[in-house]
C-alpha cells in the first residue's frame, strides 16, 4: 500500500512539474522573441533574464529549508502561485512606457518567475527522494530510474514549451499568451492542492546557517560541478543561439522549433541514462566514475566547435546546429547522472535542504554567464 501511494505521489508531482515547465519554457521564448522584435540588443535581452537567474540562488537555498520545515506540498503550491503572479504582472506591461520603465518592470516580473521556478524545482526534486525512499523496493535502481524519467520528461516538456512560446506569440500576442499560461497553471495548482499529502517531506529543518551549509563532500563536489556544467550550457542557450539563428533569417517558429527539438531530444537522452550508465549495488561505485567520463566527453565538443569557428568553415549555422546536437547528448547524460547522485548523497531527513543547496549552485552558474 505504501509503495502504491509513493508511486501515485511521484506521478502527481511529475505531472505538476510538467505543467509548470511547459509554461516556463514558453515564457523564455515569449520574452526573448517579443523584445528582440521590439529592437532590444542581445545584451539588453540577457539583462532581462538577470534577476530571473539571480533570484534562483536564494530561492533554492530558502526553498529547500522551507520545504523541510513546512512540507514539500506547501512549497510546490507556493511556487505555482508565485509563477501565476509573475505572469500576471508581466502581462500588464504597457507599450506606452519608456524603455527604462519597461525593462525595470520586466526584470522584476522575471525575478518573481525565477523565484517560482526554483521553489517549484526544489520541491519537486525533493519529492522524488521522499517517494523513492517510501517505495524502498529495488533501492538505488529505482531512484536512478525515477530521477532519469523525471528529469528527461521535464526537459522534453520544456522543449515543447519553447515551441509553444513561439507559436503563442504569433497566434495570440504577448499579453493573451501570458493569460493562457496563467490559466493552465491555475488548473495544475488545483490538482496539487487536492491530490498530494499536505505534510509530505516535512522534517526537522536546520536551526542555523552553519548547519544549513554543512554538507558532505559528495554534495559539495556535485554543487561545484553544477556551477560550471550549467554555465557552459546557458552561455549559448539563453540568448546567443536564438538571436544567432534569428539573425540568419530563421522565423520565430523555426527558432522555437529548433530549441524545442534540441530540448526534447536532450530530455529523451536523459531518460535513457540508466541504460547508458552501468549501475552498482551501492549506487555509487560505477556511477561516480561514469560522471567523470561523461564530463570529459562533454568538454571535447565545444573545443571542436571553437576550432570550426576559428577556421571560418562554410554554413556556420549548421555547424552550430550539429555541434549543439552532440553537445546535448553528452550534456544530457551528465545532467541525469548528477541529478541522481545528488539525491543518492542527500540525507533522507533533510533531502530538500541538500537539493536546494545543489540547485542554488545550478542557478549561480547560469547567473555568472
Amino acid at each position: 500500500m505504501q509503495q502504491s501511494h509513493a508511486t501515485r505521489n511521484y506521478a502527481i508531482v511529475t505531472a505538476a512539474y510538467w505543467g509548470f515547465t511547459l509554461t516556463d519554457g514558453a515564457l523564455r521564448m515569449l520574452v526573448l522573441l517579443h523584445f528582440y522584435r521590439l529592437g532590444y540588443s542581445p545584451f539588453m535581452l540577457a539583462f532581462l533574464f538577470l534577476l530571473y537567474e539571480a533570484a534562483g540562488v536564494l530561492a533554492n537555498l530558502v526553498g529547500g529549508w522551507l520545504a523541510t520545515r513546512y512540507g514539500i506540498t506547501r512549497m510546490l503550491t507556493v511556487g505555482l502561485v508565485t509563477q501565476i503572479i509573475g505572469f500576471t504582472l508581466l502581462s500588464q506591461l504597457n507599450p506606452a512606457w519608456s524603455v527604462a520603465m519597461s525593462v525595470t518592470w520586466v526584470v522584476l516580473a522575471q525575478g518573481i518567475c525565477g523565484v517560482a521556478k526554483d521553489l517549484t524545482k526544489t520541491a519537486s526534486k525533493s519529492a522524488i527522494k521522499v517517494t523513492s525512499a517510501q517505495a524502498q523496493e529495488q533501492g538505488a535502481g529505482r531512484l536512478f530510474k525515477w530521477v532519469a524519467w523525471f528529469t528527461g520528461s521535464k526537459n522534453a516538456m520544456k522543449g515543447v514549451g519553447f515551441f509553444l512560446g513561439g507559436l503563442l506569440l504569433q497566434a495570440l500576442g504577448f499579453q493573451h499568451a501570458l493569460w493562457a499560461m496563467a490559466a493552465l497553471l491555475a488548473l495544475v495548482l488545483v490538482g496539487v492542492v487536492s491530490s498530494l499529502p499536505r505534510m509530505m517531506g516535512k522534517s526537522k529543518a536546520s536551526k542555523s546557517a552553519k548547519e544549513l551549509f554543512a554538507k558532505n563532500a559528495g554534495v559539495n563536489a556535485l554543487a561545484a560541478a553544477r556551477v560550471v556544467l550549467f554555465g557552459a550550457r546557458d552561455v549559448w542557450f539563453v540568448v546567443g543561439v536564438p538571436v544567432f539563428l534569428y539573425a540568419q533569417g530563421w522565423t520565430f517558429t523555426m527558432v522555437g522549433g529548433f530549441l524545442a527539438a534540441w530540448t526534447i531530444g536532450y530530455g529523451l537522452v536523459q531518460a535513457m541514462a540508466p541504460q547508458l550508465v552501468k549501475r552498482s549495488q551501492d549506487g555509487l561505485s560505477t556511477e561516480v566514475p561514469a560522471a567523470r567520463l561523461w564530463s570529459a566527453m562533454l568538454a571535447v565538443v565545444p573545443v571542436a566547435m571553437a576550432v570550426a569557428v576559428a577556421l571560418q568553415v562554410p554554413r556556420l549555422e549548421w555547424v552550430v546546429v550539429v555541434g549543439l546536437g552532440l553537445f546535448g547528448i553528452a550534456f544530457a547524460v551528465n545532467s541525469s547522472v548528477h541529478s541522481y547522485l545528488i539525491l543518492a548523497y542527500a540525507g533522507s531527513e533533510k533531502a530538500a535542504e541538500d537539493v536546494g543547496f545543489y540547485y542554488a549552485a545550478n542557478a549561480l552558474g547560469r547567473f555568472f554567464v
